[in-house]
């Protein structure tokens, strides 16, 4: 079976969009999602951490976690699910992630 795989834009400009394992990319969202909502906000700093433990060890036998969070927060903000303020970076949920949120819930 071929490995489903979703395009993931990018909020910078003269970024190409690019795909990532559909198999990745819905646990991650749900865990940076979540992961928002409960913190009220999160360094970005501290997101990898907060997606490794809201999601099966398993996920990461063979894969970096840093950069599947990384590369779905990029889609995410693209998106208009969260937004990033500040320096260092903190994230926020949106309205429209809270939303999402709430469907996957």
């Amino acid at each position: 079976m071929a490995d489903e795989r979703i395009t993931i834009l990018n909020p910078n400009t003269g970024r190409d969009n690019g795909t990532i394992s559909v198999r990745f990319h819905r646990p991650v969202r749900a865990a940076i999602l979540e992961a928002l909502a409960d913190n009220d906000g999160l360094a970005f700093g501290d997101l990898s951490t907060e997606v490794e433990q809201r999601t099966p060890s398993s996920l990461w036998d063979e894969a970096s976690p840093g950069w599947y969070t990384t590369s779905v927060k990029l889609d995410l903000e693209a998106r208009g699910l969260i937004r990033r303020e500040g320096s260092p970076q903190r994230l926020h949920l949106t309205e429209a992630g809270q939303v999402a949120l709430a469907e996957i819930r």
